[in-house]
């Protein structure tokens, strides 16, 4: 893999990560998941204390880092998980987890020979 294609993953991972490192996102990506497709109007009713605009602008940061896609239907926009997007983190995360594998054993070793 080349550096740049390499940055230009990285990049996209830490959006990914960022996206994910909020609680009621996290919510949402399960409620998502275990519901299947909802609206903003449904997906509010488990936000008492947020307004819809509060769930929108979440949704939206979901979004943009590709985790869920929206589709109008009617007046309504429904959100449903982009599973090859979860899909990329998980190789992400499989890779640091591979690097340190890795390292770990190289330090056995290391310990072990000393």
């Amino acid at each position: 893999m080349s550096k740049r294609r390499a940055e230009r993953n990285l990049a996209g991972a830490a959006i990914l990560f960022a996206a994910l490192g909020d609680p009621t996102r996290l919510a949402l990506l399960q409620r998502l998941s275990a519901d299947g497709p909802a609206s903003i109007s449904m997906l509010a009713e488990s936000f008492r204390v947020m307004t819809r605009q509060g769930v929108t602008k979440h949704l939206q940061v979901l979004a943009a880092a590709g985790i869920i896609d929206g589709n109008r239907q009617g007046r309504e926009q429904v959100w449903a998980l982009n599973p090859a997007r979860l899909a990329e983190g998980r190789r992400c995360l499989e890779i640091i987890a591979r690097g340190w594998d890795d390292a770990l054993a190289r330090f056995k070793l290391h310990v072990e020979d000393s």
